[in-house]
């Protein structure tokens, strides 16, 4: 950050009085600007005994497989984002949204919230977002493709957790030396 959302001024990367941590001051106007971790919202549909996954048609990894997810807008509930994300890159519509696994990735400000969910119907189609959609077998799932850590993460422990049946809330993180692709 460069300039001052407010007034337009220069900004000075400075600890503020009473915190504890450097922030982006406006020099001329004294604003602080915070810069927080973004949400990141998405689903694991579910049809059956399979899992919808898309390809996606834009960078980052572009070609490889993810579950929909992208990130929260304002104004919107974390399910409803979740919805939205999924509408938007598999034509879907879901259901029975359920709070699955949250992950922190502090190293790229992202925290990425993952809802457990079932197809409404197996209605689905590549979007502008993704090239192809399609649902997958457990035995099937294109582990050398996945586009993202969180992404194989978070498919690996509802595989565990499926043959019980249960579905606990889980938090859980990545380090930036687990990553690939990320």
């Amino acid at each position: 950050m460069n300039f001052c959302s407010q007034c337009g001024g220069p900004v000075v990367l400075k600890v503020p009085v009473d915190d504890d941590r450097p922030r982006h001051v406006c020099a001329s106007c004294g604003a602080i600007h915070y810069q927080n971790p973004k949400l990141v919202v998405g689903c694991i549909p579910v049809w059956k005994d399979r899992i919808l996954m898309c390809r996606r048609n834009i960078d980052p990894r572009k070609g490889c497989w993810t579950l929909p997810a992208g990130f929260l807008e304002n104004g919107e509930t974390a399910a409803a984002g979740a919805r939205r994300e999924t509408l938007e890159e598999t034509g879907a519509t879901v259901a029975d949204l359920r709070p699955y696994l949250m992950v922190d990735i502090v190293h790229i400000h992202q925290i990425y919230l993952m809802f457990c969910c079932r197809l409404a119907a197996p209605d689905f189609h590549p979007t502008r977002e993704s090239s192809e959609v399609k649902l997958f077998r457990e035995a099937d799932i294109p582990w050398d493709d996945i586009a993202f850590t969180v992404i194989e993460k978070t498919l690996r422990r509802y595989l565990q957790d499926r043959p019980s049946g249960r579905f606990p809330f889980r938090a859980d993180k990545i380090e930036k030396r687990d990553l690939i692709g990320n």
